[in-house]
């Protein structure tokens, strides 16, 4: 886990008079699960868009698996192996689980989406989106309507699309919000299973949840990166508590 396979170098966007931030470093390594927390208006979602390519930063450079990719569109970022879940792609509630997998192969691959429903019968596209199905828990629900899933449900399939693309980084933007205690524990499960051979950068309000999950932390403050290391070390640095741990009575920010 010492290679890098983001590395983030005096990142800087303004919106305004706003640095939303400000000559941000970050690194996340191969095999790595890297939080990233920080109270509202951080710049950490900011931040994440600017991973993603969705917006452009003023100033500083990002590389990814070897590459500057600074100045990529963000699909030839997808195309990488890079995938911002919940936001990689619109999920067609009037499609079936399997089809709107099916279509982020078929996105990895290159494939028009134009002639999709034949390739339901070809092996080599319907084998990953089905083996993504099954490491989110949804094979059973493949053929039911997008639509028909539940909040919780609709985030897994998210993952699953990213999974089927053969991304190489998740970007995991706040992947609870919403949810209640049984599905919230559903997906810390998934993403426990997931540590194993995927590398991820989280945004999460529950420090209960980043704690459990996070082989590293970084800290951001208005829009600085005020720490970043171990999560023991995280949990002592008074700086950090502070600004932003210590302000947690219930665990959650």
């Amino acid at each position: 886990m010492s290679a890098a396979l983001l590395d983030v170098r005096g990142l800087n966007k303004s919106f305004g008079g706003i640095r939303a931030t400000d000559n941000v470093d970050l690194t996340v390594r191969h095999g790595e699960t890297h939080a990233l927390i920080g109270p509202n208006g951080a710049g950490k979602t900011t931040l994440i868009a600017q991973l993603a390519g969705m917006v452009r930063p003023d100033s500083g450079h990002i590389r990814f698996a070897g590459r500057d990719i600074t100045n990529l569109a963000p699909h030839a970022r997808a195309r990488l192996g890079m995938a911002r879940s919940f936001q990689i792609t619109s999920i067609f509630a009037d499609m079936s689980v399997l089809d709107n997998t099916l279509l982020a192969v078929q996105a990895h691959a290159g494939h028009s989406y134009r002639f999709w429903r034949p390739v339901r019968g070809e092996a080599r596209l319907t084998r990953p989106a089905m083996a993504a199905l099954e490491q989110i828990g949804l094979a059973g629900k493949a053929a039911h309507g997008a639509g028909e899933l539940s909040h919780g449900e609709h985030r897994q399939l998210e993952i699953a699309m990213a999974l089927a693309g053969k991304s190489k980084l998740l970007l995991l933007d706040e992947p609870m919000a919403g949810m209640g205690a049984e599905e919230s524990a559903r997906m810390i499960d998934i993403l426990k299973r997931l540590k194993a051979y995927k590398s991820m950068l989280l945004i999460e309000h529950d420090m209960d949840v980043v704690f459990a999950l996070a082989d590293r932390i970084t800290v951001m403050v208005n829009g600085k990166t005020i720490a970043s290391g171990a999560p023991e070390d995280i949990r002592a640095d008074e700086n950090v508590r502070r600004a932003y741990l210590g302000e947690e009575t219930s665990g959650n920010a």
